[in-house]
């Protein structure tokens, strides 16, 4: 129980609940969507980002699709 109620009392340090309720947290959440972007753009894992691996996986689908299409 003492980690649930330190938890608490860090949420209540948050502003604004008394006129935005739950949604006082949005900002972080959107902060957090920004950084995880931002990561899986810039941030090199091997040679590739994620992007890099979502372009080829989706372009050789394109090409299977292709093939079983006869072109």
């Amino acid at each position: 129980m003492l980690v649930s109620e330190r938890l608490k009392r860090l949420l209540r340090l948050v502003p604004g609940e008394r006129r935005f309720g739950f949604y006082r947290f949005l900002p972080f959440f959107f902060v957090l969507g920004g950084a995880m972007e931002w990561f899986m753009i810039n941030v090199r894992i091997g040679k590739e980002t994620f992007y890099d691996v979502y372009r080829r996986k989706q372009s050789e689908r394109r090409y299977e699709a292709r093939m079983e299409k006869g072109e």
